[in-house]
């Protein structure tokens, strides 16, 4: 179906089509497989053409995945200084696969520029009074392709559709659900209003079905129409990389762009340089053309291994005017200055996408990554440090929607407004060592409190690290 045009009889307006079919493109790319360039012919001067299938290195993909793994792993930690609140937020991250999606999504967020986080409450009982018991709090992941912006302020979007597909018996189906801002009546506040829709996937503008066609279908039984949060806080999260969207004329676009989508140029000149070096190893192979009478039997046992792939058969009359019955041929492999090449452009590749150059080298016939720690003045740690503001405003209000969600249904002793901190992967920063080690004279000379060092460089609260601390560093956390 054309969801622009269901947009267009909705009434609802969104960004530019043209820009979608730009998140198409990041994804070709990503994938390896983009229209005309992995797929393409040779002509071979008679009238006919080979159909071929270009090797690709897959940067685009590998920038993506080292970018999600330096923003996101198993090393970042957040912590909550209410512990029952903290420990409700780990329990619904890890219902949720967090460790696992949270990651995938950073990597999508760098394949396509945007991704969103949607909270929502599953199987809770809502009574007369609107009051909700019972029931769990939900993630849903939702990459650039299913997100389409309907309001936003100084690219902070505040209204907003998100899609679902889900297949019901061989028919796709698609969940409109749209978040908006609505008066609330009778009083001068306004609250978030969930709408959503299931359309068959038709052409056109698509099928629109009744809520009772719904039930018939688990994926959608129980879906309410409407839902009123009574709240003005979304219960959305939109995570984008914190780099400037140029690839809309439109300046005031909300959504992101793909880590590597100034880099397409360097990422198609890569894929020709790899598929040329790989066809270097196939049409340079060495050959042997024989006469006839090598490799056919006349009574006899025949000179060479017919099965032998390094002999090739000629015409008898192609050997007629040379004194030699067989013509070896070595084709040069040109290794090193394909090699050469294809490593100019990782450096340059590895330069558009902030991680400085010497991030990738080509080598033996793969791409091996730097794993040496890095400076704080090199331009790796400035882009980490720029995307990390971004994702660190995103994981609080994450964090802060699930609170929410979770006194909504009932959970006793959540506190609302009770202190988050994210404490980013720092290892691969060379200058930390250093720093850690200042700190630490510092605390021996009483500059600074063992509360002060454990909250920086354990990742708590100042008032969670003196609950900490051990008994022998008194209530003020010095050295005594």
């Amino acid at each position: 179906m054309d969801i622009f045009s269901y947009f267009r009889n909705k009434g609802i307006d969104t960004l530019d089509p043209a820009f979608y079919k730009q998140i198409k493109i990041w994804r070709s790319w990503y994938n390896s497989n983009v229209q005309k360039f992995h797929k393409y012919k040779v002509y071979r001067g008679n009238g006919t053409s080979v159909n071929c299938t270009r090797y690709a290195l897959g940067m685009a993909k590998k920038v993506c995945e080292d970018m999600a793994d330096l923003l996101l792993n198993e090393k970042v930690t957040i912590t909550i200084s209410d512990q029952a609140t903290d420990a409700f937020v780990k329990e619904v991250l890890k219902a949720n696969t967090w460790e696992e999606l949270g990651n995938e999504y950073q990597e999508w967020k760098a394949a396509l520029g945007t991704v969103a986080y949607v909270v929502y409450i599953r199987d809770a009982v809502v009574d007369e009074a609107g009051n909700m018991t019972g029931g769990s709090v939900g993630i849903n992941y939702v990459e650039a392709a299913n997100i389409y912006p309907t309001s936003w302020q100084n690219k902070v979007i505040m209204e907003c559709v998100f899609t679902f597909i889900k297949i019901h018996k061989r028919k796709k189906h698609i969940h409109f659900q749209y978040h908006k801002l609505e008066d609330v009546p009778g009083e001068n506040r306004k609250q978030y209003v969930i709408e959503n829709t299931v359309v068959e996937n038709t052409t056109g503008a698509g099928h629109e079905l009744t809520p009772e066609q719904w039930e018939e279908i688990p994926a959608f039984c129980g879906l309410a129409e409407r839902i009123e949060t009574g709240s003005d806080q979304p219960l959305f999260i939109i995570d984008r990389l914190n780099m400037v969207n140029n690839a809309d004329e439109d300046t005031t676009n909300p959504m992101g762009v793909a880590l590597f989508a100034n880099g397409i140029d360097v990422i198609r000149k890569l894929d020709l340089e790899y598929d040329s070096y790989a066809n270097e190893f196939s049409l340079g192979r060495k050959r042997i053309f024989v006469a006839p009478e090598f490799l056919t039997t006349q009574g006899g046992d025949v000179v060479f291994d017919p099965q032998d792939t390094v002999f090739y058969e000629l015409p008898e009359d192609y050997f007629k005017d040379s004194k030699e019955a067989m013509h070896e041929v070595n084709m040069e492999l040109r290794i090193d200055e394909h090699s050469k090449a294809i490593n100019d452009d990782l450096n340059w590749l590895s330069f558009k996408c902030g991680f400085g150059t010497d991030r990738y080298k080509f080598e033996g016939g793969q791409v091996k990554t730097a794993t040496e720690v890095i400076s704080e003045n090199s331009d790796m740690y400035r882009t980490l440090q720029k995307h990390e503001l971004v994702l660190g405003r995103v994981l609080v209000q994450l964090i802060q929607t699930i609170i929410r969600a979770g006194i909504s249904i009932g959970i006793p002793s959540l506190k609302e407004n009770t202190a988050v901190t994210i404490a980013f992967d720092d290892s691969i920063i060379e200058d930390k060592t250093t720093e850690r080690q200042n700190d630490r004279q510092d605390v021996a000379m009483g500059a600074m409190s063992v509360a002060e060092y454990r909250a920086k460089w354990y990742g708590e609260t100042l008032e969670e690290a003196e609950k900490n601390l051990p008994e022998q560093f008194g209530d003020g956390g010095v050295i005594p």
